[in-house]
C-alpha cells in the first residue's frame, strides 16, 4: 500500500512466457498489494508461467484483443477493490521498477492518470525504437496535442497508472478491442477532466518484446487520429460519439467475459 491506497499490477499477457518472470522480479512488490495477469490465448506457457510465480491468473480461452484484455485486467483490478490500477506489461520492455513512482504519483492524490515516457529520457533510439515507429510517435502526438489541447510527450507508451475514480468514471466498455483502445482511453481521460501526469521511462527493445508490425502500426495510427477528431468534434458540438458518453458504459464487474477462467 502506498498512503494507505491498495496498489494492484495487471498485466495483460500475449506469449510472454520468456519474459514474465524477470518482468514480475523487477517489481517492487513491498509497495504492490497484488499482481493480476491476463493472458490473451497465448500459444506458449505464459499462463502457466504465471501460476508458478504465484500470480493471480486470468485465461482468455478465446483471443480478445489487446483493448479486451484491458478491459478484463482492469474489471479484475476493480473486482480486487484497488485504488491504484498500474498497467505493466510482461515483456520486459519497460522498467518494472518505476511501478512505485507511478503508482505514488496517484496515491498522492496529485493525479489521476500517468504515464511512464519513453520520450524524455531522451534515449528512445539509442533502447532499440525503430526509425519508423519514432517518426510516426512524433507526429502522432503533436496531432493529439493539437486536438485534444494537451503537451503531453506521448501518448502511445503501454506503461500506464490509473486512479479508482477513473477506471469508475469512464465509458471503458464502449471502446475498441484493438489496439486502439489506448488512445480512446487516454482520450477520455482528458474529456472527462482528469489530471494526467507523466514521467520518465527508459525502455528496451528485443526479440521477445512485444511489438506490432508495419501494417498493423499504419491502422493504429489512422485510429489514432480518428479518435482525436472525434474528441474536437464531439467538444465543439458538431458530433456526437458514444465513447464520450459515460451512459451504461463503465466496466461491469459482475461481467466475465465469454470463454475466461480463473487460475
Amino acid at each position: 500500500m502506498i498512503n494507505g491506497k491498495k496498489v494492484v499490477v495487471v498485466m495483460p499477457a500475449y506469449n510472454a512466457s520468456k519474459t514474465l518472470e524477470k518482468t514480475y522480479d523487477d517489481m517492487p512488490k513491498d509497495l504492490v498489494d497484488e499482481v493480476i495477469l491476463v493472458d490473451d490465448a497465448s500459444s506458449d506457457e505464459t499462463a502457466k508461467k504465471a501460476k508458478e510465480l504465484g500470480i493471480k491468473t486470468i485465461v482468455h480461452s478465446k483471443n480478445k484483443g489487446y483493448g479486451g484484455n484491458q478491459k478484463t485486467c482492469y474489471r479484475e483490478a476493480l473486482k480486487a477493490k484497488a485504488d491504484v490500477v498500474v498497467m505493466l506489461h510482461p515483456d520486459y520492455q519497460y522498467e518494472p521498477k518505476l511501478v512505485s513512482a507511478m503508482a505514488s504519483m496517484i496515491a498522492s492524490g496529485i493525479y489521476d492518470a500517468v504515464l511512464a515516457s519513453r520520450i524524455l529520457c531522451g534515449g528512445t533510439l539509442k533502447g532499440g525504437m525503430p526509425l519508423y515507429k519514432y517518426v510516426a510517435n512524433r507526429f502522432l502526438t503533436l496531432a493529439q496535442n493539437l486536438l485534444i489541447g494537451q503537451k503531453m510527450s506521448e501518448y502511445h507508451t503501454g506503461y500506464r497508472a490509473f486512479s479508482k475514480e477513473v477506471l469508475e468514471t469512464l465509458p471503458l466498455e464502449k471502446n475498441s478491442d484493438d489496439f486502439v483502445f489506448d488512445n480512446e482511453f487516454l482520450t477520455q481521460v482528458v474529456y472527462f477532466g482528469f489530471n494526467m501526469g507523466e514521467i520518465s521511462c527508459p525502455t528496451k527493445y528485443f526479440t521477445e518484446a512485444s511489438s506490432i508490425n508495419f501494417g498493423r502500426s499504419v491502422k493504429y495510427g489512422l485510429g489514432v487520429l480518428w479518435v482525436s477528431l472525434q474528441f474536437r468534434l464531439h467538444k465543439w458540438g458538431l458530433a456526437k460519439f458514444s465513447i464520450f458518453d459515460n451512459d451504461r458504459g463503465t466496466l461491469d464487474t459482475n461481467h466475465s467475459p465469454d470463454h475466461a477462467q480463473s487460475l
